[in-house]
Formats: C-alpha cells, sequence, structure tokens
C-alpha cells in the first residue's frame, strides 16, 4: 500500500515528533507498506523517510520544479523515485492520486491543508481512503473538540467522525490495523444526510 505522510518541514521540530514517526514509518516498511511525500528531509517528511528507509520501504517524493531554483527546503537525498511537477496544486493532486491511505503526523498550515482537502473529498464521497490523525503528544486534541463542538452544534453531517481516525503515539498496532483494513463503502446520496 502507498500511504501518504503529510507532516512539518521544520527543521526545528522537537525530537519527540521525529522519534516517534521514524518509529511508526520503520514498522509500516517493514510490512511492505511504500511512502509517498513531499520530499523534504527535515521535520516529519525527513523522519518519515528515514524510517521507510530503514525499514526497506519504497520511498516517492513529490516536489515543485520551483524547489531547483530557489532554496526553500532541503531533499531527502535517498528517494526511490523523485517526481517533480508544475507547482505545489500539482504536486498535492499527485500525491493524492498516488496514496492508498492518509497519515496526517503534526504540522502546520500546508499540513492542515493537505488533510482538510483530503477530509473533505472523502465526504463527497471522492475516495474511500483511510485518514488518519497522528496525534503525537496530544497535538490533534484541539481538532478532536473542534469536529466534537462542529457535530453537537449540526456543523458537519451525520458520520463525519467516522471518515478518520485519531491514534496517538502509543496506539501504533491500531493504527497501522485501522490502515490495513479496508474502509467501509458508503452511498454518496445517503451517507451524510444529517437527522437529529
Amino acid at each position: 500500500m502507498n500511504i501518504c505522510l503529510y507532516g512539518a518541514a521544520s527543521s526545528g521540530v522537537d525530537k519527540i515528533y521525529i522519534d516517534v514517526v521514524e518509529d511508526l514509518c520503520r514498522e509500516l516498511a517493514a510490512r511492505g507498506h511504500a511512502l509517498v511525500f513531499g520530499a523534504g528531509a527535515f521535520g516529519m517528511m525527513g523522519a518519515a523517510a528515514r524510517g521507510f528507509h530503514e525499514g526497506g520501504g519504497n520511498i516517492t517524493g513529490i516536489v515543485p520544479e520551483f524547489f531547483k531554483h530557489q532554496d526553500i527546503e532541503p531533499l531527502y537525498d535517498k528517494c526511490s523515485t523523485l517526481i517533480y511537477t508544475v507547482d505545489m496544486r500539482e504536486r498535492k493532486q499527485k500525491m493524492e492520486d498516488m496514496a492508498d491511505a492518509f497519515i496526517i503526523a503534526p504540522g502546520g498550515v500546508g499540513t492542515f491543508d493537505e488533510f482538510f482537502q483530503a477530509l473533505a473529498l472523502k465526504q463527497l464521497a471522492r475516495h474511500n481512503k483511510q485518514i488518519v490523525l497522528y496525534n503525537i503528544n496530544g497535538y490533534y486534541e484541539p481538532f478532536r473538540e473542534m469536529f466534537r463542538q462542529a457535530d453537537e452544534q449540526n456543523f458537519v453531517r451525520e458520520g463525519f467522525m467516522d471518515l478518520f481516525g485519531i491514534f496517538s503515539e502509543n496506539e501504533n498496532d491500531k493504527l497501522i490495523s485501522y490502515l490495513e483494513t479496508e474502509p467501509v463503502e458508503r452511498n454518496p446520496l445517503t451517507a451524510y444526510v444529517k437527522v437529529k
């Protein structure tokens, strides 16, 4: 399975996040999975790539052409395949298309954008791929609370909380099992009619 991991590219990320992502990705590679990611060498992206490399997994990095000409961030130098795209939009589309499942590691604005697009498309039944928020060190607890409030106040549709899983760093076995479980098929015409 091609697992797309989204997450911070920052070199300033605390080591606790780096170690946890490396460990998870090493295990995913050992189970025969492959990585699709944004090709960065630092932060969550670099940690994921190193974990997959150490676990013997295939690594596909996807990056816009302008990274060649601007000093934005260093690229991971051991990608099995490196794909260049025209721009950020095509990069995101290529990652979505290649992915069989998504892990959303801690990150910033770009990571949030990638998560919410994958989530919105799943809600609209444009795909049925598993999505995991990797809640390392409680990073995504504010999202959990926001989603709970949105659900209670009818801002999201029935079944919204079933569209993704949230797992902590102590639940890697559950996280992997969730990723490897075939998602439940939903009828896009009826799955999101909210009745309270």
